[in-house]
């Protein structure tokens, strides 16, 4: 039988402490463990092998879509991000995705026309972007003459 002592420093035993749950909040922040709309999260990066499965991920978002795409186009995500991809992969990541992750690779880009829009005029698209039949990108945008704008893909709730 072998035995061991240790002697504890009281002040590295809180540090530790400290750091564990500095991780532990970091992965509630970065993962909307325990809080968010985790339906939605879950939904997020979600496998569509087929049309019908894409028409049904937006579908599970609120969104109703005429079921063919207007566009589907081949797209390589950069591997050095302009300052107009940042910008789109903020919105990204605000929503759980990080195009970083694809830098360099090849995906498809699904572009859907939106039927349900709460408040946007004119045309509405919804895009996805899917490496591997994995949602790796999405979003919603107004295409509309008064200059349109771009969010995320979760349907706004608050208007909807």
């Amino acid at each position: 039988m072998f035995m061991f002592t240790a002697k504890l420093d009281k002040r590295k035993v809180i540090g530790g402490a400290l750091v564990l749950v500095a991780l532990v909040a970091g992965a509630i922040l970065i993962f909307g463990i325990g809080g968010g709309d985790s339906e939605t999260a879950a939904k997020l990066g979600a496998t569509v092998r087929s049309n019908d499965q894409r028409v049904e991920y937006l579908s599970s978002l609120g969104w109703s879509v005429d079921p063919q795409p207007v566009e589907e186009q081949t797209v390589t995500i950069p591997k050095d991000f302009s300052e107009v991809y940042e910008d789109y992969n903020a919105l990204q990541r605000g929503q759980g995705f990080d195009l970083k992750k694809y830098a360099g690779l090849e995906a498809v880009r699904y572009t859907y026309e939106v039927k349900n829009h709460p408040t946007a005029t004119g045309r509405v698209v919804a895009d996805m972007i899917v490496y591997r039949n994995r949602v790796i990108a999405a979003d919603i945008q107004s295409l509309s003459a008064d200059g349109g704008g771009m969010e995320g893909i979760a349907f706004p709730k608050d208007r909807g």
